[in-house]
């Protein structure tokens, strides 16, 4: 290789070194922004649960709008853990800052494995499978707490759990209007048993905040239940008098729940800074 060569080819890998510097900044620089300039995480992602799609979340979305928040709605195919938790981090990663996650019902479990993301700086979970490291849905629900009612599961189908049609409304959403949750009943989305059965790697709580919305007339997840996991998990808990389809019959009391933890999770962030700094 002759010295004009050589050149060139330093040239190249300077002009390359300054490109991923100025990249990586700029991502920096974006975070930095909305940690320092705000008194809330802005940037929140939906992920529902099985049995439904990500509509449900409509009236949430819409008061998290109202008040100023970058909201996204995650379509998980409920086909599997790994192919859910994959979907959601690409929602993740398409947001510019910080991010607030909720999960509702098994969105739970999604939550607990793709909160792992450095994005992730919360997670919110809505009456939802807070599970631990080596832990499924299947292995919680097989053992319910004693009297506590039994969700109306029918069969496997192909490899997909659907509730019974006619029991839905008051399984899964009792204080929703008549005609939503018949429409919800009959427009369930096939739950795999590749989801229903996925075990967790990694449980983001223990390292990250959460907060958890007990939900007390829940008829799916029972409430005892709800109260031993959150509470295993260290969360900020609040109880409201709904369904398990709380997050539609009361969007309102969700959406300030979340947002009560996007100003949680961005004080928490800020102190862990300000303890760093001190330790050095």
């Amino acid at each position: 290789m002759n010295y004009s060569t050589m050149a060139i080819v330093r040239t190249r890998m300077i002009y390359s070194a300054l490109t991923i510097m100025t990249i990586t900044f700029g991502m920096g620089k974006d975070l930095m922004a909305q940690t320092n300039g705000s008194t809330h995480v802005k940037n929140i992602v939906l992920v529902h649960g099985g049995f439904v799609d990500g509509s449900g979340w409509e009236g949430v979305y819409k008061a998290l709008k109202k008040d100023g928040y970058t909201v996204a709605i995650v379509q998980n195919p409920t086909i599997s853990l790994a192919d859910d938790v994959a979907v959601t981090k690409r929602a993740i990663a398409a947001q510019n800052g910080p991010v607030i996650l909720v999960g509702h019902s098994y969105g739970g479990a999604v939550i607990t494995e793709a909160g792992n993301d450095p994005k992730v700086v919360g997670l919110v979970y809505v009456t939802a499978f807070a599970l631990d490291k080596g832990e499924s849905v299947a292995s919680l629900l097989k053992d319910p707490p004693p009297g506590a009612p039994v969700p109306p599961i029918l069969p496997p189908q192909d490899g997909y759990l659907f509730l019974d049609r006619a029991k839905f409304p008051a399984a899964f959403a009792a204080d929703v209007g008549p005609e939503a949750a018949s429409f919800m009943a009959d427009s369930q989305v096939p739950w795999g048993l590749d989801a229903l059965n996925g075990a967790v790697t990694q449980a983001a709580w223990r390292t990250k905040p959460s907060w958890y919305l007990v939900s007390t007339e829940d008829k799916m997840i029972p409430p005892d239940a709800q109260r031993a996991m959150s509470n295993r998990a260290g969360s900020t808990v609040v109880e409201v008098k709904g369904s398990h389809a709380v997050y539609v019959s009361q969007p309102q009391a969700v959406a300030h729940f979340i947002e009560r933890a996007a100003t949680g999770a961005l004080a928490a962030e800020k102190s862990a800074a300000g303890e760093l700094a001190n330790a050095k």
